[in-house]
């Protein structure tokens, strides 16, 4: 899953992947838009937490708790959380992290 997840989000200009706290995060230039939780810190979940347009994270929260969810430490700024431990859509995932990859560059 992990080097599924890394092929999306490499395949962008100017993205980068190393360690940040433990697990890997995706960066486009400095700025991180996806970072891995593979069950870190007790997690229930392996997972990506994506950064989000606004609105995005309660509509998809909302429409399927079983695969997105509201991830610590950055759901207060929208991020989405994306279970990927349980059949998820994957051209779904694909948009989420494209998403979450433009909101972070277009903001730079």
């Amino acid at each position: 899953m992990l080097a599924r997840v890394r092929r999306i989000a490499l395949a962008f200009p100017d993205t980068s992947a190393r360690p940040s706290h433990g697990e890997t995060a995706f960066f486009v230039r400095k700025h991180s838009f996806m970072n891995t939780d593979t069950y870190h810190h007790g997690s229930e979940h392996y997972a990506v937490w994506v950064a989000a347009p606004l609105g995005a994270q309660d509509t998809l929260v909302r429409s399927d708790a079983e695969h997105f969810f509201r991830p610590p430490y950055v759901g207060g700024r929208g991020w989405v959380g994306v279970t990927l431990d349980n059949d998820p859509d994957w051209d779904a995932v694909e948009r989420i992290i494209a998403d979450g990859y433009a909101a972070v560059a277009a903001k730079r």
